[in-house]
């Protein structure tokens, strides 16, 4: 490999003007820090899976530069000295308005990796089995006529717009109800 020398006192002091900059980790990151993180190393996080009575699946509408718009199982990057506990609650109080209870083990581990992208190309995902502790926030129900990132919908099965990064969970959503994933 051909990178030129960067003397390591440069990089030491490029090291703590970052770190001065964002005071604890576990609070979270500055965007442009968590940009830069993600494209040295792969992103860990949480996704709950949530099902209603009916076997329905609870997602929600996502629509940003990365992953343009669609449905997607409510998730969250654990930070730094946070456990999956902490983030599966902290994700469903952000994106639900809601308290979740959560199985010990995650239902399944993938590897989600974008040959296209570095940043915010790999992720190493746990799906946890969630269930609904508290009503959703009714303000962030879904409205068709007027989507908003965030928005929550109840599903039977896999919805035909799936962001792509969650086709690798359609057969626990096409499974719902039918004790089969």
């Amino acid at each position: 490999m051909n990178r030129e020398h960067v003397p390591v006192d440069k990089i030491r002091e490029a090291i703590a003007t970052l770190q001065a900059a964002i005071g604890s980790a576990r609070a979270g990151l500055p965007e442009e820090v968590f940009l830069f993180v993600s494209s040295l190393t792969p992103m860990i996080n949480v996704d709950l899976l949530i099902r209603d009575e009916g076997g329905r699946t609870l997602l929600t509408w996502r629509h940003d530069q990365f992953y343009g718009p669609g449905w997607h199982i409510p998730g969250g990057i654990i930070r730094f000295k946070e456990a999956s506990g902490e983030r599966i609650a902290a994700v469903a109080d952000r994106e639900l308005g809601a308290r979740v209870s959560a199985e010990p083990q995650p239902l399944c581990l993938h590897e989600i990796t974008n040959p296209n992208r570095d940043i915010r190309g790999h992720f190493i995902s746990l799906l946890y089995t969630c269930r609904l502790e508290s009503p959703l926030d009714e303000q962030r129900r879904f409205d068709p006529q007027n989507p908003r990132n965030g928005d929550w919908a109840w599903h039977a099965g896999s919805p035909d717009n799936l962001i792509r990064v969650h086709e690798i969970y359609r057969p626990w959503l096409d499974a719902a109800g039918s004790g089969n994933a």
